[in-house]
């Protein structure tokens, strides 16, 4: 009804990470670039964190977006409350290797293989996994262990992780300090202030078609 009455297009305020919809304050826009070029420059792992809605998925989503326009394979893991092997059988499934059956020698030796014949094509292969923070100590685990996969100039796979700042504190913790030195760029994403807020409504209200 709503929608209607201030001649609205589309809804300005819908929860669905749209790309079209990013207000690109400063910190969005250094996030972005960093994340990118982290992946591009094959620096092997990356990390994004921020508090609950700050804009770190729909960050993601354009990141993605990114991706696709350059030629790059990725699996992108959205929900982490996975155990170690069920992880290794999600991603390996959205590289689109068969994984019915395998065991976890046979997944590594997949994405192995995989990831080599990617490189030697001169094409760049990431994983990125949104809520982070909620990943395991054994997950984590695997996926420092999976940055071991490379040559002697270059990481096969490049790695982005995304989470809140609890990631952070994972990650700074003495358990997890072999993963922590393996990231070789962070961002953190604040709270919009007063004047960014403001712009932020104006600008989703003008995309939704709103004239005034």
């Amino acid at each position: 009804m709503y929608k209607n009455f201030y001649n609205l297009k589309r809804n300005p305020f819908d929860i669905t990470p749209d790309p079209s919809f990013l207000f690109a304050t400063k910190q969005h826009n250094e996030a972005l670039a960093s994340l990118y070029y982290g992946v591009k420059r094959h620096k092997g792992f990356v990390v994004l964190t921020g508090e609950v809605g700050t804009g770190k998925t729909l960050l993601v989503s354009c990141l993605l977006q990114l991706f696709s326009r350059s030629n790059m394979a990725y699996a992108y893991v959205f929900n982490p409350r996975l155990s170690a092997l069920e992880f290794l059988h999600y991603i390996a499934g959205d590289f689109r290797l068969a994984t019915a059956g395998k065991t976890k020698p046979e997944l590594l030796l997949d994405l192995s293989n995989f990831l080599i014949r990617r490189h030697r094509n001169g094409s760049t292969t990431a994983l990125i996994i949104d809520e982070a923070h909620h990943l395991s100590t054994d997950v984590l685990e695997e996926v420092r262990l999976l940055t071991n996969l490379e040559t002697p100039q270059d990481k096969l796979l490049q790695i982005v992780l995304v989470g809140q700042p609890e990631l952070d504190e994972k990650l700074d913790s003495n358990e997890l300090r072999q993963l922590k030195q393996r990231v070789v760029m962070r961002s953190h994403l604040n709270s919009l202030d007063i004047d960014e807020t403001c712009r932020y409504v104006y600008r989703r209200l003008e995309i939704s078609g709103c004239a005034n």
